[in-house]
């Protein structure tokens, strides 16, 4: 995808979903993105599951995210090719 119709449909952002994805530069489970984005935001930014949960859900439907490991019910993310021209181009924005 070329970066204009990645700006077109992805940019901009929500604070919320620009940290989760940033966060997940590395990769992690749900929980420990709660706890990355309020270290990242230095407490400023407080996610709550649903919300965290509910993105996370949506990225990996946008193929933005993809899930690398399940074991005891806790998924590990990471960002796909595609993530990574996303959160690119919102830095550059």
């Amino acid at each position: 995808m070329d970066d204009a119709t990645i700006q077109k449909r992805y940019l901009p952002m929500s604070e919320s979903a620009f940290y989760i994805l940033l966060s997940l530069a590395g990769e992690k489970h749900g929980y420990a993105v709660m706890q990355d984005v309020e270290t990242l935001t230095a407490g400023r930014i407080r996610l709550g599951a649903g919300t965290v949960y509910g993105t996370l859900g949506k990225m990996e439907k946008e193929s933005l995210i993809e899930v690398t490991a399940e074991a005891d019910r806790r998924k590990m993310y990471r960002l796909t090719d595609l993530g990574r021209q996303v959160l690119r181009l919102e830095i550059d924005r």
